[in-house]
């Protein structure tokens, strides 16, 4: 065949376990349209089904005889460039998904197409006019028809002041009609065409800020990562600073380091709750060089932002997780915010870890990976403290202020006593001191509705979702049980269906600390923040403004009040229940602990005035909980490293899980227990490997669907990544486990 005739595509049709690059013809009337990054519609399987797909590569030659043709092709120009082809190869490599399920996560939603071929977005166009003559000929034009034609006469003056215009503003001005303009089109005096407007979510029109000063830790820390930005091959950084000193000051700096070379950079930060306040910091020095991109945004708006990094219209992206796919090409800094958040790790398919992403990135462009945290991720700490990234630390606030004094107080005592409230008789007062002298108060719980559940004082029957293998969860605003899984909601009997007894209400959730304040306080506002308030598009931004702008007295919240937010009147903390997220089985439930308490604590205190911070618990003992209390980080990773060593878990062994899912428990097991076999008989070599399972996941059943899982414990090689590849697919391809699906996950979450 001739040169350039065929194409190298991977199918979306095409699932994990036939998923490769499939050759097809380059038809001869796009022999100089067609090339590698273009997405384009193909005829796949026996029954010619149309599917698109991305051309990987071109090339003179195929294996194959009889070649398909290419139908059509859906880009006018390439969308994926080759380094972006390259990022969507290694994902599909290390997590386990298909080459496709990597290029839509790559892309926004705004690029892909509906089912009758035309585009989800269309590009927002704007109407622009100019003049088809000189000023002064357009000038003497309009004194001589201003008589006759006054409108067309006001349009010419108006363009030979200002030359090309838009259309709607040019008719807005002088009160013309489309009548008069199209008269001054067909007479060939004015030329008509269209121009792309960009949605923009944020357009600063401020006064940009000088940048900030640094104390003596800031500049020690900006000077030693300064180094490596302007090393050939930087290494990764680890910034440690304490709640509150200042590293967003060291981010701008750097940011501003990284434009001034020509190069980009990338911000992530954990939560959308941040990105507004996050973008408002960064554009008082960036101005519109500053792009968003976060998935609360609108699909045009995040379509024209995602355009307009391409076309090089921003220097800085600031945005949640999947902001670590900006198509720069011209990359030099990616800084990872409260890099310990499980937040940066997505929980579909493809199921990556946005600090994975940005090392590959990083590595591939000779750019610098900067994470930050008050509390590292114990695997980022290790790496530092192994030599693989470079630690830098900040001591002390910048501010000078102290952090803030904290008190343990015990519940059961507060039980004891006759106290049956959530809020203890410690926290009560300290709230009151905070409404009297007019200061500000965060709650956080990390629980949303009101009660954990209901059950029958009588019988015991509980509320149990039908779906799922979960209670229901009582919330008191609209007095609904809700299932936070599937979604599956009732109304709450008045008294047990069971027995007719009297139902208890058990645990304790957002809604009923709020209901329960405002009983407390009557005359004092209080403000929630959870998922169940923050729903629509912007609500982030408008609690967030709300509380400090009128000074609220209190915000109850869940950990969407925890990182990021500063408060210079925010004088309390009160942690609810520091227990909840500590027993919870999972080996990384002492290090979210300690997060969780750590980070909602140092937002007090981050003014002139000085912070406390209330921590209720039922196990005082605890050393996590002690040491979250003294703000020791070092104490505990010590502590956890010491731990997660005995327990031959992360960082000192990869978790590869194998979860199997369907609707039937019995085949689910089948194929765990299957899958169970083949993997250690695959590594019977392998003497550090440890295959853990089946067991069933934490909850069993969410949507009707069990769910088991297989751990294997090992160092995540290209030996493993190709046996758990293979297991895959002949799970995939085998008869017995119809109705099963599995997947592959590095290092999960839950």
């Amino acid at each position: 065949m001739s040169e350039k005739r065929i194409a190298k595509i991977a199918v979306a049709a095409a699932n994990y376990s036939i998923d490769k690059p499939y050759d097809y013809l380059i038809p001869d009337s796009m022999a100089d349209i067609v090339a590698p990054g273009m997405r384009v519609t193909v005829p796949f399987s026996r029954g010619n089904r149309r599917s698109e797909g991305i051309v990987l590569a071109v090339s003179d030659n195929s294996e194959y005889e009889s070649l398909k043709p290419i139908e059509s092709c859906l880009d006018k120009e390439t969308m994926l460039t080759p380094s972006q082809l390259k990022l969507a190869l290694w994902m599909h490599d290390r997590l386990f998904c298909t080459v496709y399920d990597a290029v839509r996560t790559i892309l926004p939603a705004g690029c892909w197409f509906k089912a009758d071929g035309a585009r989800q977005v269309n590009d927002k166009m704007r109407e622009m006019i100019s003049l088809a003559i000189d000023a002064e000929e357009a000038f003497d034009t309009a004194q001589n028809i201003r008589r006759k034609a006054p409108m067309q006469a006001a349009l010419l003056e108006l363009m030979c002041s200002t030359g090309r215009v838009s259309a709607r503003e040019a008719m807005h001005f002088t009160g013309a009609s489309r009548q008069s303009l199209n008269a001054l089109i067909n007479a060939q005096l004015v030329v008509a065409d269209k121009e792309e407007v960009f949605r923009r979510p944020e357009v600063w029109t401020g006064k940009l800020k000088v940048l900030p000063e640094l104390n003596r830790e800031q500049k020690d820390a900006y000077t030693g990562i300064k180094k490596l930005l302007d090393e050939p091959c930087p290494e990764a950084a680890l910034l440690c600073g304490v709640t509150g000193s200042g590293k967003t000051s060291v981010y701008i700096r750097l940011i501003d380091d990284t434009i001034k070379s020509g190069k980009c950079a990338i911000l992530l930060v954990p939560e959308i709750a941040l990105t507004p306040q996050m973008i408002h910091t960064f554009s008082e020095y960036f101005g519109n060089d500053v792009a968003i991109l976060h998935s609360s945004l609108a699909v045009g708006e995040r379509y024209d932002e995602w355009k307009r990094i391409k076309t090089g219209g921003a220097k800085l992206v600031i945005g949640t997780r999947s902001a670590v796919f900006a198509p720069f090409e011209n990359l030099g800094l990616i800084i990872i915010d409260e890099e310990q958040e499980d937040s940066y790790k997505s929980e579909n398919s493809p199921r990556y870890h946005a600090r994975d992403v940005a090392k590959y990135r990083c590595a591939k462009t000779n750019s610098l990976l900067l994470l930050g945290s008050a509390t590292p991720d114990i695997e980022s700490r290790y790496a530092a403290e192994s030599g693989k990234y470079k630690l830098f630390r900040i001591n002390e606030r910048y501010n000078a202020m102290q952090l803030p004094s904290v008190e343990i107080v015990d519940m059961k005592s507060e039980l004891k006593s006759g106290n049956g409230s959530e809020l203890s008789s410690r926290l009560k007062a300290e709230l009151e001191e905070n409404i009297e002298r007019s200061e500000q108060s965060i709650l956080f719980i990390n629980r949303r509705g009101a009660n954990k559940l209901i059950c029958c004082g009588d019988c015991g029957y509980v509320y149990n979702c039908p779906n799922c293998s979960v209670s229901l969860t009582y919330h008191s605003v609209n007095k609904r049980l809700i299932c936070h899984y599937c979604g599956y909601t009732r109304r709450a009997d008045s008294h047990c269906p069971e027995c007719g007894g009297m139902l208890t209400f058990v645990g304790a959730g957002t809604q009923l600390i709020e209901e329960e304040l405002k009983q407390l306080y009557p005359d004092t506002q209080v403000l929630r923040m959870d998922t169940d308030t923050v729903k629509a598009a912007g609500s982030h931004d408008v609690l967030l403004n709300k509380f400090k702008n009128e000074k609220i007295p209190i915000m109850v919240g869940t950990q969407m009040v925890t990182k990021g937010l500063n408060f210079e009147n925010v004088t309390l903390i009160g942690v609810v229940s520091a227990d909840q997220s500590l027993y919870c089985g999972d080996y990384r439930s002492g290090e979210r602990t300690f997060s969780l308490i750590t980070q909602v604590i140092g937002r007090s205190g981050r003014g002139s005035k000085p912070g406390r911070a209330i921590i209720q618990t039922f196990t005082p003992q605890n050393e996590i909980i002690r040491l979250a209390a003294q703000q020791d980080y070092e104490g505990f990773f010590k502590t956890e490293l010491s731990l997660r060593r005995l327990q031959d878990t992360p960082p000192f062994a990869d978790i590869i899980a194998i979860t199997a899912s369907g609707t039937v428990e019995s085949a689910v097991i089948k194929c765990c227990t299957d899958i169970c076999t083949v993997v250690k008989a695959s590594l019977r070599n392998r003497s550090d490997v440890r295959i853990l399972g089946p067991a069933p996941l934490a909850v069993v059943r969410v949507n009707n669907r069990y769910r088991y899982r297989v751990n294997i414990c090992c160092t995540a090689d290209r030996q493993i990544r190709e046996i758990i590849s293979s297991v895959l697919i002949r799970c995939a391809r085998s008869g017995k486990y119809r109705g099963v699906s599995v997947f592959a996950d590095n290092n999960p979450s839950d």
